[in-house]
C-alpha cells in the first residue's frame, strides 16, 4: 500500500517552534517515526506499507503533490496541512479532486486553540481526523488507512 504523508508550513521547524505546544522532537524525528510506523504496520497487517513523506511551506506545492497522488496511484494520504488547515480551499479542492482516501492529522488539538484554528477546510475532504495526539496521530492515521485497505472497506487485493 502506497501512502503519501503531507506536512504543511512550519512543520520543518518542529523542536524549535513553540516547544511547549509542539514538543522538542524535530522534523527528522517525525519522519523516522512515520517510517517506523509503516514498517510495523507492514508486519502487523501482512502487507507492504510504503510511505512517501513530503513537507512544504508553499500552498501550491502541497496542491500539486495531492494532485500527483492521483496520477501515481497512491492509495492513501495522511495530511497535516498545518496553518493551511484554516485557510486553504485550494487544498480542500485538491483532496476532493484526487479522491484518494485521506486522514487528517494535527499534533495539537485545534479544537482547544484559538477560535480561527477550529475550522478545517482540508478536513472536510478527509475520512478520519486524528487531532491532538502528537506524533502518535500519524501512526493512528496510517493504521486507519491500512485497516480500511486490508479489511476491504477500500477495495484492494494485496493486503490481508
Amino acid at each position: 500500500m502506497k501512502i503519501l504523508i503531507i506536512n504543511g508550513p512550519n512543520l520543518n521547524m518542529l523542536g524549535i517552534r513553540e516547544p511547549a505546544l509542539y514538543g522538542r522532537q524535530d522534523y527528522p524525528a517525525l519522519e523516522e517515526y512515520c517510517r517506523t510506523a509503516c514498517r510495523e504496520l507492514s508486519a502487523q497487517y501482512s502487507c507492504e506499507v510504503e510511505c512517501e513523506i513530503f513537507q512544504s511551506n508553499y500552498e501550491g506545492a502541497l496542491v500539486e503533490k495531492i494532485q500527483q497522488a492521483y496520477f501515481d496511484h497512491t492509495e492513501g494520504i495522511v495530511i497535516n496541512p498545518a496553518a493551511y488547515t484554516h485557510t486553504s480551499v485550494a487544498i480542500l479542492d485538491a483532496l476532493k479532486a484526487a479522491a484518494v482516501p485521506a486522514a487528517e492529522v494535527h499534533l495539537t488539538d485545534i479544537r482547544e486553540r484559538e477560535e480561527f484554528r477550529r475550522i478545517s477546510y482540508a478536513g472536510m475532504a478527509c475520512e478520519q481526523h486524528f487531532i491532538g495526539y502528537g506524533f502518535e496521530g500519524y501512526r493512528m492515521a496510517l493504521e486507519y488507512l491500512v485497516r480500511a485497505y486490508g479489511k476491504g472497506e477500500v477495495q484492494y487485493d494485496n493486503c490481508l
